[in-house]
């Protein structure tokens, strides 16, 4: 019960009165129905309950915390420069690693860190979908805001976006959800203008707000997080033409800056970033020409490089990682390729069902789910979808999830994690 009502518990004054072995139980137990600020709060009230005995066990308290899982404003602004735990050598060490890690852009940890950083979440947190924005049945672009529950397959509907956003581009980074650009439009004159304007959507309040804004409008655009940063990379400008302008956002310093641009404009490419790099899979020219081309952009180094390969012909088609894997989900085909990373080779997957296009995936508990779209049925005639589908990447097979809510496509489909006082289903 304890575990599960942490928050009440925590609260009370008995739970101040726990010994250290007994809070170090609570903390590092992978049932606690808490999110990892929470976990550091609560060590922080205990030690101040009795700060004379108890300011020396801030170490071990502290690597009880999964710093993996905290926002960095938060890690580097308030507990780096909590007066306990700047009182403790050892604490002040793991902040400067995990500040050394983000900084590197590196995936590889210190022997000291590991532990801490490759601890798993919390069985109670759970990566749920949401599905934002896009083209609704066809009538015009949508505002709604999706959470999909897996223990009841209901959709659940969130705070809508504060306008309609035409094309605008979709990532989640540190259990936030973000609205990046797009084309804005009013409905009364009917008047549209290339928008620079971050929105921001957490679990935790379900109000939309906004952020630092981009340093160039854009819409058409295609954005990806890795570590604390967003990627945004080309799109269409306020002069009407294919951008090959890249810009990253990093959550640490609440800041936008002007990175190495991409080699070839490109509009509708698949992209996926893994191990250091962003992947830019074919889209189209200036001429809807298809682009057989990967382009690569290595994080650390702001330095991009191309590779021309048949294999790639891709438009309309979204990307998305599963371990060292990069899987490119139809894009006017059936077809779904895999791409590793490793062996720089390509692999075939099971076909979609219909040739599809403008449609989103995403992964959860590696799983592929790819929710809506455009098809082209067997009359060769476009329509929209409101497919929701699942690819298990071990056994290769695709299974029916049900169907949206309403006919959606240009949409985002995310995971965003949400804390539960019951366990993850299996």
């Amino acid at each position: 019960m304890a575990v599960r009502c942490f928050s009440d518990v925590a609260a009370t004054e008995d739970f101040c009165e726990l010994s250290l072995p007994e809070l170090m139980c609570y903390l590092e137990d992978d049932r606690l129905c808490a999110e990892e600020e929470q976990v550091f709060e609560t060590l922080l009230a205990w030690i101040h309950h009795d700060p004379f005995s108890r300011r020396g066990a801030i170490h071990d308290l502290f690597k009880k915390v999964r710093l993996r899982y905290i926002h960095p404003t938060y890690l580097f602004q308030f507990i780096a420069n909590d007066p306990l735990v700047q009182s403790s050598t050892l604490c002040t060490e793991i902040i400067d690693s995990v500040r050394r890690l983000m900084l590197t852009a590196s995936t590889k940890c210190s022997r000291e860190l590991k532990p801490l950083w490759t601890t798993p979440r919390r069985y109670t947190c759970r990566e749920t979908l949401v599905v934002v924005g896009g083209r609704k049945n066809n009538e015009q672009t949508s505002r709604e805001a999706l959470l999909y529950d897996e223990r009841t397959h209901r959709w659940q509907w969130m705070a809508k976006l504060p306008l309609r956003l035409y094309k605008a581009a979709y990532v989640c980074i540190h259990s936030i959800l973000y609205v990046l650009g797009g084309l804005s439009l009013c409905m009364a004159s009917g008047d549209s203008s290339v928008s620079a304007t971050v929105y921001t959507l957490s679990l935790k309040t379900n109000q939309w707000r906004t952020a630092e804004p981009m340093l160039e409008p854009r819409y058409a655009h295609q954005s990806v997080s890795y570590l604390h940063f967003i990627f945004v990379l080309g799109g269409i400008g306020l002069d009407k033409r294919i951008s090959q302008s890249v810009e990253r956002y990093n959550s640490m310093f609440n800041q936008w800056e002007a990175m190495a641009s991409m080699p070839t404009a490109v509009l509708h490419p698949a992209i996926a970033a893994s191990d250091q790099r962003i992947y830019v899979f074919g889209g189209e020219d200036a001429m809807q020409n298809p682009v057989r081309l990967i382009q690569v952009y290595h994080i650390s180094r702001n330095l991009w490089s191309r590779l021309e390969t048949r294999t790639v012909k891709n438009v309309c088609a979204p990307a998305a990682v599963i371990e060292e894997k990069i899987y490119i989900i139809g894009g006017y085909t059936r077809r779904m390729i895999a791409y590793d990373t490793k062996a720089n080779k390509f692999f075939k997957c099971a076909n979609l069902k219909e040739r599809r296009m403008h449609h989103s995936a995403t992964v959860i508990n590696n799983k592929l789910y790819v929710t809506g779209g455009r098809i082209l049925n067997g009359h060769d005639v476009i329509e929209d979808s409101d497919c929701f589908e699942c690819y298990d990447p071990k056994t290769d097979v695709w299974t029916s999830k049900g169907s949206l809510p309403y006919k959606l496509f240009d949409h985002g489909s995310l995971p965003l994690v949400c804390v539960s006082n019951r366990p993850n289903p299996p």
